[in-house]
């Protein structure tokens, strides 16, 4: 039972310092919707996502009012969608009424995002994943809601640089096809390697194929929470700093796991998985970088910021882990900069690069987030970024992701604004030494030695 202390402590922790739950995500199976009529597929997709997901935003607002957690998005992941329109898309174009289709039910059922317009190519390309990636600049264009992620490589399968090739045109392609709109399109596009089947945060969330028809995926966030509990045990060794971010990382997982058995109990939808991430916002008081800051640095991208976020990740997912048995997503600390108020007045000082941001993904919980880059920025050197962290995510076994924003029409030193939970960023500087040569070679770099696991 939760005693009085408790709910005080709880009621605190969500009207001053941020405490949310970040996102009810149901994930749905389109498997069944699969046919070799691409209006069949449409009608299919559309009936299936607003019978099962009628309900969702009215329960989430329930239990939001009754038990006083704000659960800030709801919102519904699909079957990856190469793989179900593969039968019915002979061109680009197909697949962009399937993501008109989406964009569709997400508006009707009123949902914030969904995420699934995606294909998983880290060993190879069908035809169909091919067509569904060349047609992803026209289908962030013309949907609202529509979130697209492709998974280049994996520590099993090693790393398809043909289709990093390939990405790093399309991401270009994404940009300028939504120029006009802060070049909007590119926010809702990420690049994995060894993405989860589970993931609930957008925009690379998707319902893998190993998943049940339905599934309910819960993720909290809580950076300002974190932050407030260090701020009471300022200058104390790293053995009382661990526990207090271990067991502040209990006590949000317990929020959550209230809200997503809540959840699973009244859509009759069963559970899948909490995420337990620190994903922060614009909001004062939400960020990680802050975290970063009370334990110990001028600024985020200090010497020690790689350390200090190493640390902060390990504990936070200790934390998770003794809170929920199933405990799944990306599960850690997120270093957006456009969603972090100090990650951006890093950037604005000069104490964070590019480069050093890089170095952080090797301990942190995904990778390139949200980062403007200027808007002429050749495709091979988004590219080579992305090959780059591929390699990070290949190599260390873990989960990393890009999600880079060139800016048509910017440079260094400007700022674009992306509004809501997205919030703003300055466009950071890239490295202009080319790297063509290298990814214009064909083919996938192998898997490492230590994926021989069987």
């Amino acid at each position: 039972m939760i005693n009085l202390y408790e709910a005080k402590e709880t009621n605190e922790m969500i009207t001053k310092e941020n405490l949310d739950v970040r996102t009810i995500t149901l994930g749905i199976s389109l498997m069944d919707c699969i046919d070799s009529n691409l209006d069949k597929v449409n009608r299919r997709i559309y009936d299936k996502i607003t019978t099962m997901a009628r309900n969702l935003v009215a329960v989430g607002e329930e239990i939001e009012a009754e038990y006083g957690v704000p659960i800030v998005n709801k919102r519904i992941s699909v079957t990856p969608i190469a793989l179900v329109g593969g039968a019915a898309c002979k061109k680009p174009e197909d697949f962009v009424t399937i993501a008109e289709t989406l964009d569709r039910a997400a508006k009707d059922v009123g949902v914030n995002f969904l995420g699934g317009y995606s294909a998983l190519v880290s060993k190879g390309m069908t035809p169909a994943d091919e067509l569904l990636i060349r047609s992803i600049p026209m289908a962030m264009a013309k949907t609202e809601r529509v979130c697209s992620s492709v998974n280049l490589g994996s520590t099993k399968t090693g790393i398809n640089m043909d289709a990093v090739k390939l990405m790093g045109e399309i991401i270009k392609a994404t940009a300028e096809a939504t120029k006009e709109d802060s070049c909007m399109g590119c926010a809702k596009l990420v690049v994995f390697c060894n993405a989860p089947d589970d993931n609930p945060f957008m925009a690379g969330a998707f319902h893998g194929v190993t998943e049940a028809d339905a599934i309910i995926n819960v993720g909290v966030s809580g950076p300002g929470v974190v932050k407030s509990a260090l701020e009471k045990v300022r200058g104390a060794d790293f053995e009382v700093l661990c526990e207090t971010i271990k067991k502040t990382a209990f006590k949000i997982t317990r929020v959550g796991q209230l809200v997503a058995q809540e959840a699973s109990r009244r859509l009759g939808v069963p559970f899948g998985i909490i995420d337990l991430s620190l994903a922060p916002t614009p909001a004062i008081g939400d960020s990680v970088a802050e975290i970063l800051e009370e334990i110990g640095l001028e600024s985020a991208g200090a010497p020690g910021t790689t350390a200090a976020l190493a640390m902060l990740n390990d504990q936070v997912k200790k934390g998770g882990v003794m809170a929920s048995s199933y405990v799944g997503g990306l599960s850690g600390a997120f270093i957006p900069v456009s969603e972090d108020q100090g990650m951006i007045d890093a950037v604005n000082e000069g104490a964070l690069t590019l480069e050093k941001l890089e170095a952080m993904t090797c301990v942190c919980s995904v990778g390139l987030d949200m980062i403007a880059i200027p808007g002429d920025t050749k495709p091979s050197t988004i590219s080579g970024i992305i090959a780059d962290e591929m390699a990070i995510g290949m190599v260390n076994q873990k989960t990393t992701a890009v999600r880079l924003i060139p800016v048509i029409g910017k440079g260094v030193g400007d700022t674009v604004e992306f509004g809501g939970l997205l919030g703003y960023a300055p466009v950071m500087p890239v490295n202009q030494f080319s790297c063509e040569a290298f990814v214009n070679r064909k083919g996938r770099i192998p898997a490492p030695i230590h994926s021989f696991k069987n």
